[in-house]
């Protein structure tokens, strides 16, 4: 990090302050005690490229990742849990074999690839939509969004796709086991037999008895993009956490790191809660406090 701080003609007396400056010249027991003082104190280092404070950087570029997470796990939920319900219902047809071929594909693509082929396809060949950056934004809560803009809408549309082929293939093929598992147990029979419409018996019975599985998925695919969202944002310039991350290891901007990693911790600790407590909305045979014996 010396190197990025200091001009290449500095001397030996400027790189000795500016390492001393920086705690480099203590052994690194002691660094990384400094280190955990520090970040109990919510202070986890000032950027050596921003010159702000590294957790105020990550903060600053949270929310074009989240709305491209929540869109991508949108886009993933309304497409592959209907097109798993149908595949559960009818496995021997037709089309059902034909998405559950494509979701193979979907699993097999590699995501660099896929937002090449988007961009290619959609972006250069059809001109209908961009192919890189945020667009324009709005302001909501005192924070920046571009879905609010049209513009904004229009550049988030391939890179959400883009990530949620993986996701929406998963989910699908999910909730098609889940189907399979569930149709030919006695309470599904039961209720076909009271002559409750196969809408009810799909959409509450069936439904609600393989939704904890995809629940568990969602929540965790949902933070697995927002951590490792780096490919896309790279491929399509989007000014996220992820080209963030990138663009810090390449300049060794350690604060920035550092910062990165404990934000994402913290943020699989929430999804995991949120998805627990969803567990008991859900099934309520799910407790948070198990009874004693």
């Amino acid at each position: 990090p010396v190197d990025i701080l200091i001009s290449p003609d500095a001397d030996q007396i400027e790189r000795a302050r500016v390492v001393q400056a920086l705690g480099l010249d203590l052994p690194l027991w002691q660094q990384y005690l400094r280190f955990l003082w520090a970040a109990l104190h919510g202070d986890l280092g000032e950027s050596y490229v921003y010159n702000e404070p590294a957790i105020r950087v990550i903060l600053q570029r949270l929310p074009a990742t989240l709305e491209l997470a929540v869109s991508a796990i949108l886009i993933a939920i309304v497409v592959g849990v209907p097109l798993g319900l149908y595949a559960g219902l009818r496995p021997d047809g037709i089309l059902s074999r034909v998405i559950m071929t494509v979701s193979i594909l979907g699993f097999s693509l590699p995501t660099f690839w896929v937002g090449l082929v988007l961009i290619m396809f959609f972006g250069v060949q059809l001109g209908w939509l961009p192919s890189g950056g945020r667009g324009q934004t709005a302001e909501l809560f005192g924070v920046q969004w571009a879905f609010l803009t049209k513009d904004g809408l229009a550049h988030l549309i391939l890179p959400a796709v883009n990530l949620a082929l993986f996701d929406a293939c998963l989910i699908l093929r999910l909730t098609r086991a889940g189907v399979a598992e569930v149709l030919p147990l006695d309470f599904v029979k039961f209720a076909r037999a009271k002559g409750l419409k196969e809408s009810r018996v799909i959409g509450v019975h069936v439904s609600k008895n393989i939704m904890i599985p995809v629940v568990t998925i969602i929540g965790l695919e949902f933070g697995s993009i927002v951590a490792f969202s780096v490919v896309t944002e790279s491929v399509f310039s989007w000014p996220g956490m992820g080209k963030l991350i990138i663009d810090s290891i390449n300049v060794l901007d350690r604060p920035i790191i550092t910062a990165y990693l404990m934000a994402i911790v913290a943020f699989f600790v929430i999804i995991n809660l949120v998805v627990d407590l969803t567990y008991t909305a859900l099934d309520p045979r799910v407790r948070l406090q198990g009874e004693g014996p």
